[in-house]
């Protein structure tokens, strides 16, 4: 099994930045491609950023420029650096990490971390 670890959600005025983490632990061989989704209320769950192991990034228009997404390999961990945040951005963020242990492959997803901007 494989669990991932979420951190670093809170409460923050417009304008205001953010970072968000995320660890993965159990048995990995390789994490390929990790990535954060984010699901507003109402909303459908829709993907915010993706890097691959490469560091090969991928950003939704709404965050191009206002947000960073990096990882750490040999920790296995994953961040999201959110500047100039938004009222817009309020929502669950997901960490989502596609895991390749010895025999399989294997997408999970972490419990989520709410983000709130609010003046």
């Amino acid at each position: 099994q494989v669990q991932l670890v979420e951190s670093g959600g809170g409460l923050v005025q417009p304008g205001g930045s953010l970072r968000l983490s995320c660890a993965a632990s159990g048995s990995i061989f390789r994490i390929n491609v990790m990535g954060w989704y984010r699901q507003a209320p109402g909303k459908e769950r829709e993907l915010v950023a993706a890097i691959t192991s490469g560091g090969s990034t991928n950003y939704a228009d709404s965050v191009k420029g206002r947000f960073t997404i990096s990882r750490d390999n040999a920790k296995n961990s994953m961040y999201l650096q959110m500047n100039s945040l938004k009222y817009e951005d309020t929502a669950v963020y997901y960490c989502h990490a596609d895991v390749q242990s010895q025999w399989y492959r294997r997408e999970y997803w972490g419990q989520g971390t709410q983000v709130t901007v609010s003046s």
